[in-house]
């Protein structure tokens, strides 16, 4: 510390004994403050470190159980001219409906020059959600009833329930060609 006159000073502040600073330990002898605070760290670490093992530890499961319940393969295929694309269920209901009217053929006009679409044969469970993104290969269901097969990665605004997407989509939009495409959906 120094004074007002910029002279040295040293001045030592000392807590009562019993008080927070120096609490008393067992059998009357005062713990040095130093101590005290490495066992008061120590503590919460040792907390703080059980609380994170609880909450981080796997719940506990029979080696029996299930996969995650899926009522039909999540496989399926579309079939353009003469290529053929695995595409991938969403874990949805719509893809489920939409996978329970396979075979189908499906006529698909251009739409904006990044995807095909059409009407289903029926409509579909919704569960909208706004991707932001739409990558080359997205299945999608716009409204209840329009079959959306993106060939492009845009950005967009609207709002679609996902079906599911195609494996690898890199020749797809050469596949689809520019106009209308006849496209054919199967389970294998």
């Amino acid at each position: 510390m120094t004074t007002q006159a910029g002279q040295a000073c040293s001045a030592t502040f000392s807590a009562p004994r019993g008080t927070a600073a120096h609490p008393p330990r067992a059998g009357g002898v005062f713990a040095p403050p130093l101590l005290r605070a490495l066992g008061l760290l120590l503590g919460l670490f040792a907390f703080v470190g059980s609380s994170a093992a609880q909450s981080a530890a796997p719940v506990a499961s029979s080696s029996t159980a299930a996969p995650a319940a899926q009522p039909e393969k999540s496989r399926m295929w579309m079939t353009i001219g003469e290529r053929r694309f695995a595409f991938t269920l969403a874990n949805t209901e719509a893809a489920r409906a939409f996978a329970s009217m396979m075979p189908l053929t499906i006529y698909m006009p251009d739409l904006n020059s990044n995807e095909k679409h059409a009407k289903l044969p029926r409509s579909l469970p919704t569960s909208t959600t706004r991707p932001g993104t739409i990558r080359s290969g997205d299945l999608m269901l716009y409204g209840s009833d329009t079959l959306v097969v993106f060939y492009l990665t845009f950005d967009s605004a609207y709002s679609y329930t996902r079906l599911g997407s195609v494996d690898d989509p890199a020749d797809l939009a050469q596949a689809l060609g520019k106009g209308t495409a006849r496209i054919t959906f199967t389970k294998r």
